[in-house]
């Protein structure tokens, strides 16, 4: 499954989004087919548009884009896109890993917010992951929000100077 919406990120688009997972993609799908990591055979990912903040859109349009590795939705044993939505959800309203605020700052959770960890946020960047362990969400959710920094990094340099991003 591919969702996607449009950004508000100068550089941090759809695209970009989809070609950091592309590139996670062969250590994703090695720790989908290892039962000790991934037990669900299902991982999937959310990434949150850097740019939409709980300050200028809600929760559902700063997601940007979505991706399902593994089994088919109808195979599934858990709402493992709704829980990485509650991951992201999480990093995207406090502006930090999940694990570190289920761990250290509980005390700002809410009624209804998950308990469940594996969401990251990198100088602003969102991702989620949900079907492997804890932390194993956590590391795919890390190198794919390293990627997209990456990615965005690679796209400023290869930029002409301008005064204004367009």
């Amino acid at each position: 499954m591919d969702t996607a919406r449009t950004s508000d990120s100068a550089l941090i688009d759809r695209d970009l989004a989809a070609r950091a997972i592309e590139m996670a993609r062969p250590m994703i799908e090695a720790g989908t087919r290892d039962s000790r990591i991934n037990g669900s055979g299902v991982l999937h990912v959310v990434v949150m548009d850097p740019a939409r903040t709980p300050l200028n859109a809600s929760f559902e349009e700063a997601i940007l884009y979505e991706h399902t590795f593994g089994r088919q939705r109808t195979e599934w044993d858990a709402d493992y896109a709704g829980f990485a939505r509650a991951k992201a959800r999480l990093s995207w309203l406090h502006g930090q890993d999940s694990f570190r605020l289920q761990t250290a700052e509980a005390h700002r959770l809410r009624r209804g917010d998950t308990t469940l960890w594996g969401s990251v946020c990198l100088d602003g960047i969102v991702a989620a992951a949900s079907g492997a362990e804890a932390e194993f969400d956590e590391a795919y959710s890390g190198t794919i929000a390293m990627l997209l920094r990456a990615l965005a990094k690679e796209a400023v340099r290869q930029r002409p100077r301008e005064l204004y991003y367009r």
